[in-house]
């Protein structure tokens, strides 16, 4: 079964918002679950940044990838650790990515709250679980422990 979802693309107007938030970010103005999420390339070695959006609930704190698997996601599979930052705020966090029935519930919530990313799944904030399970795939949920 085909996606009806249309695929992430950086585009010139998402760049300037991303740098717009990452500004926020990092003079701790941002909404309060945003963070910039900095990740080791596994090939290059470069670091590379990006704003996120996490979500926090009873469970604990959990990095979802709501356009898919980009290039961050597979520095994270890769290298089992993110930084995070907000203002002067920096932490190491190890990352364990959830399987698929684990993963429902997170992306439940998150599409839920984070109304800016619902073109991109498939499913709607009232869906059953089992339908957020199916998204799991396309959407890698990770749950964050702090390291340091």
């Amino acid at each position: 079964m085909g996606t009806k979802t249309p695929k992430y693309h950086l585009s010139p107007a998402r760049r300037f918002a991303n740098r717009l938030m990452a500004m926020l970010i990092r003079v701790g103005a941002a909404p309060r679950h945003s963070y910039l999420l900095t990740t080791v390339g596994r090939k290059s070695g470069v670091a590379r940044t990006t704003p996120v959006t996490l979500l926090e609930n009873a469970d604990g704190r959990f990095l979802v990838a709501p356009y898919g698997p980009v290039g961050w996601v597979h520095n994270a599979r890769s290298l089992g650790q993110v930084t995070l930052r907000r203002g002067r705020h920096t932490e190491t966090c190890a990352v364990a990515e959830l399987e698929p029935g684990d993963a429902a519930p997170v992306l439940k919530q998150y599409v839920a709250e984070v109304a800016v990313v619902r073109p991109f799944f498939d499913v709607a904030p009232g869906s059953a679980l089992p339908d957020f399970a199916a998204e799991a795939a396309r959407h890698p949920v990770f749950r964050l422990d702090r390291l340091e």
